[in-house]
């Protein structure tokens, strides 16, 4: 840790979540927030919208019939679930809550975001998305940790604590919505006058910054001279020379990432092979091979080595997407005796093809990183 580190700019100021002073907007970003930690995941997000509204339904009528002195253990309790019980809160579904979760790397899953049935939904969270929680906004997240190597991605959507699991998940959004609905720039003006007076440029937008910070934490010369910073404090910024150039790299690099189903299809040859064996799923990678395994019946090759190297946490990109959908039985007892009905097979065509656009986000990322000077 003897390097510069201190001297750089801060992201955010850990002591408050939202600025209230001139003190506090002394850093680049006013309002940071955790991703949402529901502490029930099984039960409040899923793959399947209708699935989602089952298990919603289900959950919310059991906790509607248990008393101070019955806790129905078909579902899952915590202490904040059971003390709103005893404030005698009551539920009652509505499709209004439902909503996009970023689950993991290009992974979404619907959540249904009633504030109750989530142990961390907080005013941070309104503040990035509003009150309904679908306000327009972009979320730069990164790895909160020390398990795991620094990672960042974009968001559109609410995202969840563990997007880079083990770790936790730090969000950056650039705007701020208040209880009205209002939007304002999440960027400070204190952190544009930094730009501005640095780079001795009146023209540098907030969204400049934005672009600019989500590059420069892309950088491998960043990541490998503030390692172990970044495995305990808030990142902070440098100013790299070229200015627009990191920008124009953020910017790419944003689209690429938040456009991720609509990026070009990686042209990836399919093998199908004839079989009398069950055709279970595989969803097992080989890198050496440049091949992936998806089921007894179908493999993918010709897979880069570029692609493998875009990694987000323990994971590339595109081993998120093998991990999410393998089939696993759920912890939760209930779930699994009443709701486990998810089939990769039902699945197979929609992750071919996200496959195949994440091998192409992958693939153009790495050319741009490799751009970025050591």
């Amino acid at each position: 840790t003897d390097n510069d580190f201190d001297d750089l700019l801060p992201l955010a100021n850990k002591e408050t979540k939202l600025a209230k002073s001139q003190k506090d907007e002394q850093a680049v970003f006013k309002l940071f927030s955790l991703g949402v930690s529901t502490n029930r995941d099984e039960w409040v997000s899923d793959f399947n919208c209708e699935l989602l509204q089952d298990k919603v339904c289900f959950f919310i009528k059991k906790f509607n019939k248990s008393k101070k002195d019955y806790f129905d253990d078909s579902i899952k309790w915590t202490g904040s679930l059971k003390g709103k019980l005893l404030n005698n809160e009551k539920l009652k579904y509505d499709d209004k809550h439902i909503i996009k979760l970023t689950y993991r790397p290009f992974f979404s899953k619907f959540y249904y975001s009633e504030k109750i049935l989530s142990d961390r939904l907080t005013v941070n969270h309104y503040g990035i998305f509003g009150e309904s929680l679908k306000k327009v906004n972009k979320q730069i997240a990164f790895r909160w940790g020390e398990k795991t190597d620094f990672s960042v991605f974009v968001s559109l959507n609410i995202l969840n604590l563990d997007v880079f699991v083990p770790d936790s998940t730090q969000c950056l959004p650039l705007y701020h919505y208040d209880s009205e609905g209002n939007r304002t720039d999440n960027i400070t003006d204190w952190g544009l006058n930094q730009f501005q007076t640095h780079y001795q440029d009146n023209t540098i937008t907030k969204e400049n910054i934005f672009h600019y910070t989500y590059a420069v934490l892309h950088n491998p010369a960043y990541w490998q001279k503030y390692e172990l910073n970044l495995k305990r404090e808030f990142p902070r910024l440098p100013f790299y020379e070229d200015f627009s150039q990191w920008v124009g790299w953020g910017k790419q690099l944003m689209d690429l990432h938040l456009n991720y189903e609509k990026a070009k299809k990686y042209k990836l040859k399919q093998i199908d092979i004839e079989t009398n064996q069950q055709n279970k799923p595989k969803l097992k990678a080989d890198k050496e091979a440049g091949k992936i395994y998806l089921d007894q019946i179908t493999t993918l090759q010709g897979i880069p080595a570029s692609a493998w190297d875009y990694k987000l946490g323990n994971r590339s990109a595109l081993e998120w997407i093998l991990d999410q959908y393998k089939e696993k039985k759920p912890r939760d007892k209930t779930i699994a005796e009443k709701f486990n009905n998810y089939k990769f097979a039902d699945y197979k065509e929609q992750v071919i093809d996200l496959l195949k656009r994440v091998c192409t986000v992958s693939v153009e990322t790495m050319k741009i990183i490799e751009e970025m000077p050591e």
